[in-house]
């Protein structure tokens, strides 16, 4: 897909929302849009509707972010997002193609460093979090098999043998990541509650 290269902003930078003692800029907001259309591989999106959903989102990542540093969680060291920056890299034919990419985007090369480095952290955060506490038990399990794997796995290959067996690391999996997006937003509810949050509406225009 090619994009005309995209212009940096050029109106003085303004705060957008204030998080606590924190805030959120303009050119916080116009960055992450980018990165996240460069990485969904779609045009950017700058109306209104989505600078608002996307400043919800930064407000979030905030909150994560303060709750790191008082509680001193760990982070992902930048060498845990090789990985992820080659996969990035195998669409693209060479390195002078890929900066193409990110230039057509109005983002360097560290722009989406950062973005997958706090993505590796976020996981990393509702792991240590919230996924100790998350319990799933064997009558859970039997539950979403009765009601879910089984029916779909009898309709998908009628007559075969369907055993709970085959299905339960992946039911437990699944149960166990429902969970934790529960404790994760019930968590992000009340840090909201507990924070002074003013948007500026003017900036998200």
């Amino acid at each position: 897909m090619a994009l005309a290269p995209l212009a940096l902003p050029a109106v003085i930078d303004r705060i957008a929302v204030s998080v606590g003692n924190r805030v959120v800029t303009t050119s916080d907001i116009d960055r992450e849009i980018r990165v996240t259309a460069f990485q969904n591989g779609v045009k950017p999106d700058f109306s209104p509707a989505n600078k608002r959903t996307t400043a919800d989102r930064m407000v979030e990542q905030t909150l994560i972010r303060r709750e790191m540093e008082i509680s001193r969680y760990p982070v992902p060291g930048v060498a845990e997002i090789e990985g992820d920056l080659a996969d990035t890299r195998k669409h693209y034919r060479d390195d002078a193609d890929f900066q193409r990419a990110l230039a057509e985007y109005g983002i360097t090369e560290q722009d989406l460093k950062d973005e997958l480095l706090w993505q590796r952290t976020v996981v990393l955060f509702t792991d240590v979090r919230f996924r100790p506490g998350v319990q799933v038990s064997d009558q859970d399990i039997q539950d979403y098999f009765d009601k879910v794997e089984a029916p779909a796995a009898r309709a998908a290959h009628p007559g075969r043998p369907v055993a709970l067996e085959d299905f339960r690391s992946k039911i437990e999996a699944t149960l166990a990541g429902q969970r934790v997006d529960q404790q994760v937003d019930i968590w992000l509810r009340e840090a909201r509650n507990r924070t002074e949050i003013v948007y500026h509406p003017e900036a998200l225009q």
